[in-house]
């Protein structure tokens, strides 16, 4: 399948960066240096739980269907 150029639903990457988001944006003191930023993002990244990227694993056949069915086009949610 050729990859559309319009296709972020298909970069299951942006839930991780948005998973990763959450958990900075939460932070009682928010990273200040490149290094503190670092390590906040790998204990997010430990933090995340193994089902939330099973569910994204799983869900990238119905994610390529709908891209199908939309022929390449943003889907709406």
């Amino acid at each position: 399948m050729d990859w559309p150029a319009r296709s972020p639903d298909l970069n299951p990457s942006e839930h991780v960066w948005d998973f990763l988001g959450r958990r900075l944006a939460a932070r009682t003191l928010p990273p200040v240096t490149i290094r503190e930023l670092r390590l906040a993002l790998q204990d997010g990244r430990a933090a995340m739980p193994q089902q939330f990227i099973d569910t994204l694993i799983l869900s990238m056949g119905r994610r390529c269907e709908t891209c199908l069915a939309v022929r390449g086009d943003h889907i709406p949610y």
